[in-house]
């Protein structure tokens, strides 16, 4: 059979297998087909959200989901009214997969498994006749000459393959991006994004497990590096979503002080002078009671005993020195961090082709035609949620209609 056009996808990914589906279901008459280095196919798509996979997040307007990626957020808003969360749910929708919201907006298949997603892609492409080589990696990419208008692809089987495109889809892959770099395109280097914050420190030992629902947490001398949300007390430290949203925003200027650095805590999320204010309200009504025994502010008992140092003085016994002192604690709790732990099985790095180098309208590289790029590959990383998947869809959607 004669084909009208030859693409060759690199890495069997999340990304890359959405764009072979776009692009086959748009041209049958193209061959096209995935190279992925490894035995196993979609090994992100299989553990994410605890192998349920994570599919997308119910954002459905562009603006606002731009707001969840550090890196990316300027270059997503275009792609993003083209194909979006509302888009993915439909395009699942359409092949007999329903999705599911959750409170905190995750959105998973109603199976709650991944292999419906996998098994989804791996019928989708056997229907649309895409070639899939495991266990074939890509150790060289010849750009096409004034003599030969094919992209060579030199695959670790000593094979030459000839290609019209190529759509790179295979994330932070150390041999791709050197490969890259040979091209002549940037790589921004990898730090990681999304992690915990290492704390030794007596007021939190013992206390893994405590949550606070709304607390404000800022890097000692960066204004830029503050967030507000839940935060979650852990045996090495601090986590929960307002950790991780401050991890990921600040990872490359806490990856440049090998993440040893000092933040503060506001507990209450309210202001210094507001804690005062009902400090002295709450002692002229309940003058009696004992401080450490009555907490306020939603603070658990546990931890408001941490902070107010297990007192046995009744509230009526504190001067302005004092509240002074306990307001400043509760709203400026000074804590040192040395190192990082990863989020559960989540790891994501911040770092992968400088998006300059990017035609976002169509993902093709701006140095060569024919090429282009989908997924995290790019310098491209959101918190957790499903953002980094419908990064990979849009992408790999554009690229699709673009090839």
């Amino acid at each position: 059979m004669i084909h009208e056009k030859d693409i060759l996808i690199i890495g069997g990914g999340a990304a890359g297998f959405f764009a072979a589906i776009n692009c086959a279901e748009k041209n049958p008459s193209y061959k096209i087909t995935i190279l992925e280095k490894s035995p196993s196919l979609l090994s992100k798509v299989k553990v994410s959200g605890g192998g349920r996979c994570n599919v997308t997040h119910a954002c459905f307007d562009p603006r606002e989901l731009v707001t969840y990626y550090p890196r990316g957020e300027k270059q997503l808003l275009g792609p993003f009214t083209k194909f979006n969360a509302g888009d993915t749910v439909d395009w699942f929708a359409k092949r007999g997969i329903k999705l599911k919201r959750e409170n905190d907006g995750r959105m998973f298949p109603v199976t709650d498994s991944s292999q419906t997603i996998i098994n989804c892609f791996l019928n989708e492409s056997k229907q649309l006749g895409i070639t899939i080589k495991t266990q074939t990696g890509v150790e060289e990419l010849i750009p096409p000459t004034a003599d030969n208008n094919k992209w060579k692809v030199i695959t670790n089987k000593h094979q030459t393959l000839l290609a019209d495109a190529v759509l790179v889809t295979a994330g932070s892959s150390q041999q791709v991006w050197k490969m890259l770099q040979r091209l002549g395109h940037t790589i921004v280097l990898p730090v990681p994004s999304l992690f915990t914050f290492n704390i030794k420190d007596k007021r939190l030992t013992g206390l893994e497990g405590i949550s606070v629902e709304q607390a404000m947490i800022s890097v000692n001398g960066n204004k830029l590096l503050q967030t507000t949300g839940p935060l979650l007390i852990t045996h090495w430290g601090l986590s929960g979503p307002a950790i991780l949203r401050l991890s990921a925003w600040g990872a490359r200027v806490l990856a440049s002080g090998n993440h040893q650095f000092d933040i503060q805590v506001n507990w209450t999320d309210r202001s210094v002078n507001e804690i005062k204010e009902e400090l002295r309200k709450y002692i002229q009504t309940h003058p009696k009671k004992n401080i450490s025994g009555n907490p306020l502010f939603n603070i658990p008992k546990r931890l408001w005993e941490r902070l107010t140092g297990n007192t046995t003085l009744n509230y009526a016994s504190l001067n302005n020195k004092q509240i002074d002192a306990l307001a400043q604690e509760l709203t400026s709790s000074h804590f040192h961090v040395s190192g990082k732990s990863t989020y559960k099985d989540e790891f994501v790095t911040a770092g992968g082709l400088e998006l300059n180098e990017v035609d976002f309208k169509t993902m093709q590289s701006k140095k060569f035609a024919s090429l282009y790029f989908a997924g995290e590959v790019l310098d491209i990383d959101a918190i957790t949620g499903g953002f980094n998947f419908q990064a990979a869809w849009t992408t790999g959607w554009i690229a699709a209609q673009a090839m």
